[in-house]
């Protein structure tokens, strides 16, 4: 992806090693953990750098406190402000805390309740404006104005950039040998200064953005040459959903990036899942991209590689959404529409039949109202608890050759007949 005649890279290695020193004793030199699933899948070590056991639960607080901690003494008498759904918000918050500095955070009205309340929880005062995190930005960067305080802005700036970068530092010494990085990208500070600290070490690594399908702002931009902005975002995974990449992140990733990939919500759920099933880590939305790619694309990049897990602030109400779609999408769930003879006991056999082959109902409808019923018909609705996909075929095939006319319940929509 890197092209000739992008302009120099606003952050280099010296930048990022500085903001190291800045950063000892502030930042966890977080763990690095192999993942044997992914390893057999891709047929190379695959490791997954834990940034969601950071503090304050992101890799975030690397670049806030580099940011901060560089203010003139004036400029921090006149406080700090910043926007972010969650993540940046919680370390600019606990940045202006450990430097004494009074700190305003600006969030979308939808942002996570538990981010909301770390923030707050922090010490900053937080004001909830708009849809998305451009809409918050938009706001603190008027309130910045009217009151004079310094704007932190989540990813386009140098000390923050480099403050992220020192994850690639860390990547280098802890998996020396590593071949592929893939890092979740929104507006692509974290990405940026990942691939500066590695591409000046380690040119021959393959470094690789991810983003989230419904709102990928990045392969238009780069196409273009030049930030372009998004008309419309829908995601789950809130943490990266940027609708444009920064002034000084585009460069910065335009010189540095090797690719450039998109994974859905369903890759995103999966990842997740996978995450919490077989590395035992809770993992955001956001924070599984570079998992998600490698489950879609297990033969794509060379290993060993390594997964940046960017963040692990999740609201329990979208954690429990996103593991039943994510169990739905790797068919552990099952919604099939089955006919049977309307007499009695028809429907206890069903369910028996069902049972004898290992698959657990979680819900069970029948009806005798439809136009493709002959006289005497019933189509039985039941949600089912399987064991994957092979477990969904074995079990439908015996539904079939049982006799009954079997269809599967996609979103509510039978089809299949």
């Amino acid at each position: 992806m890197t092209t000739q005649g992008v302009a120099v890279p606003p952050v280099g290695i010296d930048d990022i090693r500085a903001a190291r020193e800045l950063l000892a004793g502030v930042v966890s030199v977080t763990p690095v953990a192999g993942s044997r699933t992914l390893s057999d899948l891709c047929g190379g070590p695959v490791w997954f750098k834990c940034e969601n056991l950071q503090r304050t639960g992101s890799f975030k607080i690397r670049g806030a406190y580099t940011r901060i901690a560089r203010l003139s003494d004036v400029d921090r008498a006149r406080g700090v402000v910043a926007a972010s759904a969650g993540n940046h918000a919680q370390g600019v918050a606990l940045a202006a805390r450990l430097l004494g500095i009074e700190a305003t955070v600006f969030m979308p009205v939808g942002a996570a309740l538990p981010k909301v309340g770390a923030t707050r929880g922090y010490g900053a005062t937080v004001q909830l404006a708009g849809e998305t995190v451009d809409g918050s930005i938009a706001a603190a960067r008027e309130f910045a104005t009217l009151t004079g305080a310094v704007f932190v802005h989540p990813f386009d700036h140098p000390d923050v950039i480099a403050g992220q970068g020192t994850v690639g530092l860390e990547i280098l010494e802890q998996v020396p040998d590593v071949r592929t990085v893939l890092v979740g990208t929104g507006g692509g500070g974290l990405l940026g200064g990942v691939a500066a600290a590695i591409k000046a070490q380690r040119p021959d690594v393959h470094v690789v953005g991810v983003q989230a399908e419904g709102a990928a702002a990045w392969p238009d931009s780069l196409s273009a040459g030049e930030p372009r902005s998004l008309a419309a975002m829908r995601t789950i995974a809130d943490g990266i959903a940027v609708g444009r990449p920064g002034d000084i992140t585009f460069p910065q990733v335009a010189a540095l990036v090797d690719d450039m990939i998109t994974v859905d919500d369903d890759a995103l759920s999966r990842a997740l899942l996978h995450c919490l099933e077989r590395a035992k880590l809770v993992v955001e939305p956001a924070g599984v991209a570079g998992v998600a790619a490698l489950l879609e694309h297990p033969r794509r990049f060379a290993t060993p590689a390594v997964a940046v897990l960017s963040g692990g602030n999740v609201d329990p109400l979208v954690l429990l959404h996103v593991i039943q779609h994510g169990m739905a999408t790797a068919k552990r769930y099952l919604a099939l529409r089955v006919r049977v003879s309307d007499r009695p006991g028809a429907l206890a056999e069903l369910l028996v039949q069902i049972g004898s082959h290992g698959a657990n109902v979680l819900d069970v409808a029948h009806s005798r109202i439809s136009g493709a019923l002959s006289l005497g018909e019933v189509d039985v609705d039941v949600t089912l608890e399987t064991r994957g996909p092979q477990h969904c075929a074995e079990l439908v095939n015996a539904l079939r050759t049982a006799g009954h006319t079997v269809g599967e319940i996609a979103d509510g929509v039978p089809g299949g007949w």
